[in-house]
Parts: structure tokens; C-alpha cells; sequence
């Protein structure tokens, strides 16, 4: 790979990486402004207005043909997604849900050896791997509650990711991105209205900080940031961009830290240093197997 291939595929690793950073921001934003214990609510009004925006500035309408494999990836990505995060978001202490949900890397791995025979480099395997040690040395304390079902829920909710981010490539229709950002948003959003309406309560008058951590979370949490997830998508390899998912808790910590005064153990601390560094290792090790741009890709 040449020295300006290379160049451009960090440029677009960092831009990529902008993604988790905003999502790594929800937690502080969820706990230190918006209502409690209306976690399917704040999922709507994340992605459906998102999705709406979207929708409406990519002026594109799928064709029929289009729209099975859109609502897979809608489900996926967002849908089926969302809902189990917060299922074990609520039963699970953070740090144990996202211990679970460093295996992602790894499913990817998986599906791209299984599905396309392309066998993964031994770094990326290793890098991944000290990933997921280095995540439970930042985030698990001494006795930690394992629930089954939301262990259960954070497996599978582990698994749409990672499929939804190999597949995402794969099935990618000849739209543009925000077309095909938006309509996910949008299909997603829907899939999780009626959970919202019977599981969570109604929502209280809204306070000016609350309305703008929605706004927040609409715009930046999924409306931004979801735009670039799937221009990495279209320009990185699908292992490289499941890794840099892990910048999420990394930016929880680092913002539970310095805004809230939250500790860091020196072991944390240690644990932190090697799940950034798997992370560069993977990028580093996915970065000679970048894909060529399919026919709908963005450029």
C-alpha cells in the first residue's frame, strides 16, 4: 500500500472514530440530564427524528426490491440493537456490558472467515483479544452481578452489531449516504416506538437541559454520528471499524472522569492503555486488507 493510500485510510479512521467518541458521550448525557428509567424513550427520539432528517435531505426513495434487506440492517443496526442494549443496560452493570460487547471484533473476524474465507491477520486476532482483558481491567469490580438474561442480551446485542456492521457493506444499495443512513434511522425508530409506548412510562414536562440532551442525542448521537459509522463502513475494512467501537466506553471513562470526578485505578488505568492500543493494532493490522469502494459507496 502506498505511503497516500495509507494516508487516506488513517484520515478516514479517525473520521470513523468521531462515531463511538459521540456515543461514548450518551451515558453523561442520559444520567446527568434527561428523565429516569425511560431508556426505550430516549432510544426514539434518538434515532426516529434522526432518521426523519435524513430521509427528507437524501430526497432518495428505495426501490421494492431494496427494502428486505434495508429492514435486516435497520433491525440490526438499530432496532433490535437498541433494545437489547438497554435490556442489558438495566440488568447488567455497565462495565460487565461492555466487557461483552468487546467481542464484536471478534464476531466480525469470524463472519468475514466464515462467509468470505478471508482469514484474519494474527495481530488483529491477539490485538482483539487483549481488547476484551484490557475492557474487564478497566470497567468490572470485585463481585460483580452476572445476570443470565442480561449476559444473554448483551451476546446477542453484540452479535446484531457485528453483523449489521458486516453486512452493512455487503447489502449496501446504490443510495446515497444519507439515504441509506436515514431510512436505517428511520425503519429502526419505528421498530422501537411500540416497545417504548408499553415498556417505558409517559414522559414528564421536559426541563430545558432535558429537551437538549434529546436534541443532543438526535442530532449528534444518531443523526451525526451514524453518518459517519456507515461512511467507515463503505471505506474501511469491517473489522477495523467493529474495533474502533470501542472508543464508546473509552469516552464514557474518560468523560466519568473528568467531568464527574469519577476514580481510575492504576489497574484501570493499565486496562485502559491496552484496549486503546488493540485498537490501533487492529487498524494497524486491517490496514493492508482495506476494501475497493463498491459501486454505492460513498467518495
Amino acid at each position: 500500500m502506498s505511503s497516500r493510500t495509507q494516508h487516506t485510510v488513517w484520515i478516514d479512521v479517525l473520521i470513523t472514530a468521531l462515531a463511538p467518541a459521540i456515543w461514548g458521550s450518551t451515558y453523561i448525557v442520559t444520567t446527568e440530564l434527561l428523565p429516569p428509567d425511560r431508556p426505550f424513550t430516549a432510544a426514539v427520539l434518538r434515532t426516529l427524528p434522526a432518521g426523519i432528517v435524513l430521509v427528507l435531505l437524501g430526497r432518495h426513495l428505495l426501490r421494492r426490491s431494496q427494502w428486505g434487506r434495508l429492514v435486516i440492517l435497520a433491525a440490526l443496526n438499530i432496532g433490535v440493537f437498541q433494545a437489547l442494549l438497554f435490556v442489558a443496560a438495566y440488568r447488567l452493570p455497565g462495565g460487565l456490558a461492555a466487557v461483552v460487547g468487546a467481542i464484536q471484533p471478534l464476531l466480525v473476524m469470524g463472519l468475514a472467515w466464515s462467509v468470505d474465507s478471508r482469514q484474519p491477520a494474527w495481530l488483529a486476532v491477539v490485538a482483539s483479544l487483549i481488547s476484551v482483558a484490557g475492557m474487564a481491567a478497566l470497567l468490572l469490580a470485585p463481585g460483580t452481578h452476572w445476570d443470565l438474561v442480561g449476559i444473554a442480551a448483551a451476546l446477542v446485542g453484540a452479535a446484531c452489531m457485528a453483523g449489521g456492521t458486516f453486512l452493512a457493506r455487503r447489502w449496501r444499495p446504490d443510495v446515497p449516504l444519507l439515504a441509506f443512513t436515514g431510512w436505517q434511522l428511520l425503519v429502526g425508530g419505528l421498530m422501537l416506538l411500540p416497545v417504548a409506548w408499553f415498556a417505558d412510562p409517559a414522559l414528564p414536562a421536559l426541563s430545558t437541559s432535558a429537551v437538549l440532551g434529546y436534541v443532543y442525542l438526535s442530532l449528534f448521537g444518531a443523526l451525526l454520528a451514524y453518518v459517519l459509522w456507515f461512511r467507515g463502513i463503505a471505506r474501511l475494512s469491517p473489522v477495523a471499524v467493529s474495533s474502533l467501537g470501542l472508543l464508546s466506553p473509552l469516552t464514557a471513562v474518560v468523560l466519568g472522569w473528568a467531568l464527574l470526578g469519577q476514580s481510575m485505578t492504576a489497574v484501570a488505568l493499565l486496562g485502559f492503555v491496552a484496549v486503546l492500543g488493540s485498537i490501533l493494532a487492529v487498524q494497524w493490522a486491517s490496514g493492508a486488507q482495506r476494501p475497493a469502494l463498491s459501486p454505492g459507496s460513498v467518495r
